[in-house]
């Protein structure tokens, strides 16, 4: 799967700090879910670079290849993980929010063609924030194969237009 991290807008600095009032965001992006036991797992993560320049409204273009299995495919609970930080000179990295992408927005697209995403961003107590994260996702080297749906794995989902580079069509956005 070919993931590009294309931008994010709307983004808040929840820094009350008066030296931390610019934003240096960055994306992490994993196939397996958080511990929240803060355990290792053996699961490869990808970072974007720091956008020094975009501020709330960073712009990456990042493009990673991420290895899934068909077995991602067969669980309707899979997702891609995104976590969205800022970097601090002095605390580190600090996060700003996170979204998923369920493997039902995902599917099965003809093979080449890139769907586009857009995702709200969750604050880090789950709440919604104005924020959004722009996406582009090929699917490269898959079989065809039944994609699991139950509307249980999408409760938070809501619609808006994904835009497949053939055609447009409505995708779940969970925000």
């Amino acid at each position: 799967m070919e993931i590009t991290v294309i931008s994010a807008q709307g983004l808040k600095n929840t820094s009350s700090c008066p030296f931390s009032h610019r934003l240096r965001p960055f994306i992490t992006i994993t196939a397996c879910p958080p511990d929240p036991h803060g355990r290792d797992k053996k699961c490869q993560m990808y970072r974007t670079r720091v956008d020094d320049q975009g501020g709330v409204n960073p712009t990456w273009g990042d493009k990673f290849h991420v290895p899934i299995d068909t077995a991602f495919f067969h669980s309707r609970y899979s997702c891609i993980y995104l976590h969205l930080y800022t970097k601090r000179l002095i605390t580190g990295r600090v996060q700003l929010g996170w979204c998923q992408v369920p493997v039902t927005d995902i599917g099965f697209p003809p093979e080449g063609s890139v769907q586009y995403l857009s995702y709200r961003i969750r604050a880090r107590d789950g709440t919604w924030t104005p924020g959004v994260v722009n996406l582009a996702i090929r699917l490269t080297g898959f079989q065809q194969v039944a994609v699991l749906t139950d509307s249980r794995a999408s409760d938070e989902c809501k619609t808006v237009i994904g835009i497949p580079v053939t055609m447009i069509s409505h995708k779940s956005i969970c925000q």
